[in-house]
């Protein structure tokens, strides 16, 4: 069974659910995407020992786990000679330094600032350390100041699987487990979560397909995530069928419609919870500007599934920019699009053309298309010195 099917099956599901007064979050791989930021760390400490990176051993590994017992793990596999403490002490310096350009994942800014704007209490509980939770969120503006608490795995018993931390963080919103949400994307976040009898919703990434089935919602992105259904106050962000988001920008070579990354390690540089329909724009080898609408998801027809990025021009047909190199900027997620693009048929993708067409007009979308597709050269650090540019 895909990651697509068990969504739809826990999204359809219609069984009661408790009132939810509190919402918890997890922070690594839930709303910021850590692991783009500071890819080339490990391998790159790890060459100052003469080791190699065992790639398929680290995509096994499951996420989550708390600081102590990934570096035994670490230090265990590669033979290293440290104690845990002291790979901690030496590898962590490496890491602080990419944290700065921990980007927010699509639709965590938005939850966030709903939740506080309704006072909803919301409350973030990671296995880092607290004092490490603080260094990742201090760029994020406003995130510190509307998290009524923040908890790390030092501050309480035990980390995740444990419920300790989000046991505790309902303690001190003063809410009843019962009535709290979860928000994770690890299987050990999900499994912590279900010890502490809380309503947990997944979304994880690729390789941690086993929150399917211990999470009671499972999402592809926290956009397609609806308050409402847990009795939450809805959105009111929508303009009529298509969603503002914060810019999404990415480049690859457009072959029949299908995107390309190119990309040194062959991993996209997407996070996988950049998933569904939108429209932007896309710039073909530097010179016209053409309105599109862009599906992305994954492609399940081989044993590990890679992104699939299909594009349609709004305006005209495909043929005028079939093998041209693409650089893509998306401003906008259409509703209600829970299928992917590959599998629509020919009168829904007409309706997104007609609903991009619509949006791309408008300006609060508009606005976007005054600003360049990349800066140059287009770097992470750019990302980070641009308002403009603060998504993938």
């Amino acid at each position: 069974m895909s990651c697509c099917d068990c969504a739809s099956k826990h999204c359809n599901a219609e069984a009661p659910k408790p009132k939810i007064l509190a919402v918890i979050f997890d922070l690594d791989g839930t709303l910021i995407d850590t692991e783009r930021a500071t890819k080339g760390v490990f391998q790159e400490f790890l060459a100052r020992y003469g080791k190699v990176l065992d790639k398929e051993r680290e995509e096994k590994k499951s996420l989550g786990m708390t600081l102590k017992d990934s570096a035994t793990s670490v230090v265990k596999d590669y033979g290293l000679p440290l104690t845990p403490d002291q790979f901690i002490q030496e590898i962590i310096p490496m890491y602080q330094e990419k944290w700065l350009y921990s980007k927010a994942l699509p639709g965590a800014n938005r939850l966030i600032k709903h939740f506080h704007d309704h006072g909803v209490p919301i409350a973030l509980a990671s296995n880092s350390l607290r004092e490490y939770i603080d260094a990742k969120i201090s760029h994020h503006r406003g995130w510190k100041e509307r998290f009524s608490v923040i908890l790390g795995s030092d501050q309480v018993k035990a980390g995740k699987p444990s419920p300790d931390l989000f046991e505790e963080a309902a303690k001190q919103m003063g809410v009843d487990a019962v009535h709290c949400l979860v928000i994770e994307d690890s299987v050990v976040g999900v499994k912590a979560a279900n010890a502490a009898r809380m309503e947990v919703v997944a979304v994880p990434p690729r390789g941690e397909a086993t929150c399917s089935s211990l999470a009671n919602t499972v999402l592809h992105s926290l956009l397609e995530f609806q308050p409402e259904r847990w009795g939450l106050p809805p959105f009111e962000d929508w303009v009529d069928n298509a969603l503002p988001i914060e810019p999404i920008y990415f480049s690859g070579l457009n072959v029949n419609g299908f995107v390309g990354e190119v990309t040194e390690d062959g991993r996209s540089t997407l996070p996988d919870q950049v998933w569904g329909v939108f429209f932007g724009w896309a710039v073909a080898d530097m010179e016209k500007t053409y309105r599109v609408v862009v599906g992305i998801g994954l492609d399940y027809s081989s044993c590990s599934p890679n992104k699939n990025i299909q594009i349609y021009t709004v305006d005209g047909n495909n043929c005028c920019i079939s093998k041209q190199q693409m650089k893509l900027l998306l401003v906008g997620y259409i509703q209600g699009s829970n299928k992917e693009i590959t599998s629509m048929d020919a009168e829904t993708l007409k309706e997104c053309k007609s609903i991009a067409s619509a949006s791309l007009d408008l300006p609060i979308f508009s606005h976007h298309g005054c600003v360049p597709l990349y800066p140059e050269p287009f770097s992470v650090e750019d990302m980070i010195g641009c308002d403009e540019i603060q998504q993938y």
